[in-house]
């Protein structure tokens, strides 16, 4: 399977920008535990503190966000990738923004 991240960051940005939360998210690969989800969040849109899966990594295709776990903060621009922390983590989108999400579930 080949993906088109550029016209997959393009679809979601503009879905994200006509949906009432303000976000897009779509799971684009799915293998047994691997998956990979793409979302886009306008800008000061937050996806809320959640749990981590066993192993992720977070890829910042456009845009700049904000990773947040407790008592920090990481801002991630566009090109970065960064493991996800083990602990509770939320996500702010600082400017209209797509990221990666890679997890692996157990």
């Amino acid at each position: 399977m080949t993906l088109d991240l550029t016209a997959l960051a393009d679809e979601h940005m503009a879905a994200a920008r006509t949906a009432p939360h303000g976000r897009s998210a779509h799971l684009v690969l799915h293998d047994g535990v691997l998956r990979q989800t793409v979302i886009a969040l306008t800008s000061g849109t937050s996806l809320d503190e959640h749990n981590a899966p066993p192993a992720a990594s977070l890829q910042v295709l456009r845009g700049r966000v904000d990773l947040t776990a407790a008592g920090w903060t990481e801002a991630l621009s566009a090109g970065t990738l960064r493991m996800i922390p083990k602990e509770r983590h939320g996500l702010t989108a600082l400017e209209d923004s797509v990221v990666l999400l890679t997890a692996v579930n157990d």
